[in-house]
């Protein structure tokens, strides 16, 4: 990456950050106190876009489903859990000091910002030969750095009165492993058939050694995940890859395109799987499903590919694995990952702790060890910068910030053309109408322009206005964030017509038909 790209690299990053800040959706933790690296807070406007991002995937994917179900499981666990999935010898990435200031660095990125290329999942002596190679120095005071180290990510504590050997527990890496533990339980209280996924969202924590580029790498942040079960003998038995989905177009970055330094392709979904690209049919399938939530709320496909794991930077239990991918201002980066984790995590899980995670299939009167075919793993946090920066431009001089409806903190502003002879009465008697269904605010200070970019800034994608017609004929005025049209209508239609705005049942300009 050259220096004049990095240096507009952070200048936008700082730009994003000040602006949640500013506008109250995010807020650097504990920043009476300095701050501290890789914690963030939401704020007022910022828990709520965040809600709607869990309360749409948990809609979509567990809800609007009959193959899922949930579970809110535990932040800390017994350590033999992470002990089994190999989290306690694997879970770790390369450190190295400076000699001088005794700054610690992610020796990888490191080397990826001095080079400009992605080194993911090489060895700790392959590390240091680069970084003697280009002569990398300390960031910070240009000292001379260690050679690298392994250092495990997980937040160590202890459980109980003592502090020991014997008390030692683990804040979860990951939110993954308590769906193995849980499994039998699940398919006894349920009743679920194979192929059926376990969901779950929550926080997970990883010791970060240096946290970056705002919300994307973090020490405390919350995941949304499914674990996948199918029967070990139908991996490629997918009966929900319609001809739609087949059809559906994805820019796709291979391993074997990689190792060519070749630039991700287009191409439809049965192509990937007529050339063997994508494995498995189901492990397409949930690659399309969770690009296309992306789409859906608003992402800019063209900024989004899927991109093939090379073989060193697979995970240890990982058969293939995929991520989603979204160009940011510092380079294409994962936002979501998809593996194929095969039977590893219940193999384990019965072996550590000598309890029995079969299924039995009626059909040939036969225990298996249930197939995780796909694993969608989400960060919100991720998702939330994602859209963010996704929705955000500058216009005119100012800051439009076009959140898909379903995403935006507030759904609609309603205001008094004045706050005198009557409007705010009756704008107040609007907004009381309207908050009992949406998201909504209501504001009555200064101009009705500089109100209306005030919305416009926070994502609101609808504002109403209460004027002297609005007395006269109970109609007021709809204003479109993106267009900035503007369009009567009746007071009684709002919530009606609203509804269907937010839900994508009618665009905007529809509204103008008679």
């Amino acid at each position: 990456m050259a220096e004049v790209d990095e240096k507009e690299m952070k200048t936008f990053i700082q730009k994003i950050a000040t602006f949640c800040k500013r506008k109250g959706f995010v807020y650097p933790s504990c920043e009476i106190y300095g701050g501290f690296a890789g914690f963030y807070d939401y704020g007022p406007l910022g828990v709520e876009l965040k809600k709607n991002i869990k309360d749409e995937w948990w809609n979509r994917f567990v809800r609007q489903r009959d193959d899922v179900v949930g579970i809110d499981a535990c932040t800390i666990n017994h350590p033999m859990v992470w002990k089994a999935s190999g989290h306690v010898d694997s879970f770790v990435d390369p450190l190295v000091e400076c000699k001088k200031c005794h700054t610690r660095h992610r020796a990888d990125h490191l080397i990826e910002d001095a080079v400009g290329i992605a080194v993911d999942g090489i060895t700790i002596e392959q590390i240091n030969e680069m970084i003697k190679k280009h002569n990398i120095k300390c960031p910070k005071c240009g000292g001379e750095l260690t050679p690298a180290r392994t250092f495990n990510l997980m937040f160590k504590t202890f459980v109980g009165p003592t502090e020991d050997e014997s008390s030692i527990a683990y804040l979860r890496p990951e939110t993954a492993q308590l769906m193995f533990t849980n499994f039998k339980l699940i398919m006894e209280t349920t009743r679920v058939k194979l192929p059926f996924g376990i969901a779950q969202m929550g926080r997970a924590y990883r010791n970060e050694i240096s946290p970056r580029n705002f919300l994307f790498r973090m020490r405390e942040f919350e995941q949304m995940e499914i674990e996948y079960f199918i029967h070990p003998d139908k991996v490629n038995d997918c009966p929900y890859l319609t001809d739609e989905i087949l059809d559906f177009e994805m820019n796709v970055l291979s391993a074997e395109m990689q190792e060519k330094g070749e630039s991700h392709k287009k191409m439809t979904i049965c192509e990937a799987l007529d050339k063997n690209i994508i494995k498995t049919r189901w492990h397409a399938y949930w690659l399309y499903e969770m690009y296309k939530w992306f789409v859906d709320l608003g992402v800019n496909p063209e900024k989004l590919r899927i991109r093939q794991h090379l073989p060193e930077e697979r995970s240890h239990y990982a058969l293939d694995t995929w991520d989603i991918e979204y160009k940011f201002p510092f380079g294409w980066k994962e936002i979501h990952g998809i593996a194929n984790r095969t039977t590893y995590d219940l193999q384990q899980h019965m072996k550590f702790s000598g309890k029995d995670l079969t299924y039995f299939d009626e059909e040939t009167k036969k225990k298996v060890v249930p197939y995780v075919v796909a694993e969608p793993s989400q960060g919100v946090d991720r998702a939330f910068l994602v859209f963010i920066i996704d929705a955000y431009h500058e216009e005119d001089g100012r800051v439009v910030l076009k959140l898909h409806p379903k995403l935006a903190p507030y759904k609609v502003a309603v205001f008094p053309l004045v706050s005198k002879d009557g409007l705010s009465e009756k704008a107040r008697d609007v907004y009381e109408m309207l908050k009992k269904k949406f998201a909504a605010f209501y504001d009555e200070k200064g101009s009705i322009g500089r109100r209306y970019a005030r919305q416009d800034e926070i994502g609101t994608p609808y504002c109403v206005t209460i004027d002297y017609d609005t007395l006269e004929d109970g109609t007021v005025t709809i204003r479109d964030r993106d267009s900035r049209e503007q369009v009567r209508v009746k007071i009684d239609e709002l919530p009606s017509i609203l509804e269907k705005l937010i839900e994508g049942e009618m665009r905007f300009g529809e509204l103008k038909k008679p």
